[in-house]
């Protein structure tokens, strides 16, 4: 009954067929990803991805207690996105020491209950494979409960190069090493004419896709991310979001797909005067909602992209297809480079914030497998 009255509804929409197919559960094309992105529907693809959502997790939203871990802000990829960079030498550069990172990590477990460490950073010529094996091996000996959730295809092509090996070999010590999973950021856009003028000496798309895989075939499960709202066209985003499918048809590894709006901030390309704002809630709440129903059977999870659009948003996005919050994310210092926004929540804030919402609240570990209700 309640699905009839949906279909009648969306009859009126301009997007009415690829709604209703999303609801039947068939797959989606390259055209109906362009189609949604071009609609200002956002109303009936909410509607739409929360129908989705609703059917896979019910009322429940998840959480998880984490903190990120930014070893080193060094990076010789000068992305013109990027406010966290610093070249080699300069004076704001650092590196965090492997007995640091294991002392940030057994503390804040003590101090927050924290299950999971994201650990990410620059693109450093100056660090060895040794560095990761000693830090992941030492956070395992001393907090085996913590799940490790490192590291980008870009940064594995860094330490593959320094190493002079391949990214597979990188891979398979890092697994050995004790991570659980492969963060997968520094995707932005996976089309070569935006990296070309944001990223121009970053790994391109088909590399990422490629030590995407390689990560998949040994094993691991990782995280699928999109940076939209630089130079990327609506088709862009398109042909982006179908890579991502057509690798998880391939290969079954992604967890989560995380959508996120670039913070122009202080960063290079503003500077230029390329982009002066960040793309807005609006669109958010329309990628959330076309992720989810582009992913719906495909991809399990979405999450709500708190970090840079603000919880206000990020429990909108919980009724437009995303379930689950992302992570409190104490230590973060990529986005908080721009001064656009606090970047850090405790886990009280995000139970509220949920609640608020009208959901149930579940916290979660590093593979998405629930640790309790709030």
């Amino acid at each position: 009954m309640q699905n009839r009255l949906l279909s009648d509804f969306l009859k009126k929409s301009d997007i009415s067929d690829i709604l209703d197919s999303a609801l039947q559960g068939r797959r989606l094309g390259l055209n109906d990803c362009i189609r949604l992105i071009k609609s200002d529907d956002v109303y009936s693809m909410g509607l739409v991805a929360n129908t989705l959502r609703q059917r896979l997790y019910g009322d429940t939203i998840t959480f998880i207690n984490n903190i990120i871990l930014n070893y080193t802000n060094v990076c010789i990829t000068f992305c013109k996105f990027c406010a966290f960079y610093r070249p080699p030498g300069h004076e704001e550069s650092y590196t965090v020491p492997v007995e640091d990172i294991v002392k940030r990590v057994a503390t804040s477990r003590e101090m927050f209950g924290i299950t999971q460490v994201l650990i990410q950073g620059g693109h450093n010529p100056n660090l060895k494979l040794e560095y990761y094996e000693d830090a992941f091996r030492a956070i395992k000996q001393k907090c085996p409960e913590v799940g490790i959730n490192g590291l980008s295809p870009s940064e594995v092509d860094m330490i593959a190069r320094v190493e002079r090996s391949s990214t597979k070999e990188v891979l398979a010590r890092l697994k050995a090493a004790g991570m659980d999973t492969f963060a997968g950021g520094g995707a932005e856009i996976l089309e070569d004419r935006v990296k070309q003028e944001i990223s121009p000496l970053k790994i391109k798309s088909h590399e990422w896709l490629r030590i995407m895989e390689e990560a998949h075939q040994l094993g691991f499960k990782s995280v699928a991310t999109m940076m939209y709202g630089t130079v990327d066209t609506e088709e862009d985003r398109a042909r982006h979001i179908m890579k991502i499918a057509q690798l998880q048809e391939k290969t079954g590894g992604f967890l989560v797909f995380i959508p996120w709006s670039f913070e122009p901030n202080r960063t290079e390309i503003q500077a230029e005067g390329k982009i002066k704002y960040p793309a807005g809630g609006l669109l958010l709440l329309k990628m959330i909602a076309i992720a989810r129903i582009m992913y719906y059977g495909l991809i399990p999870h979405l999450q709500s992209s708190w970090l840079t659009n603000g919880i206000g948003m990020a429990q909108l996005a919980l009724n437009h297809g995303a379930d689950d919050f992302g992570g409190t994310l104490i230590g973060e210092e990529v986005v908080s480079a721009t001064g656009a926004r606090s970047t850090e929540l405790t886990s009280d804030r995000i139970i509220a914030a949920i609640k608020q919402a009208g959901f149930r609240v579940a916290e979660r570990d590093n593979s998405y497998k629930i640790i309790k209700y709030h």
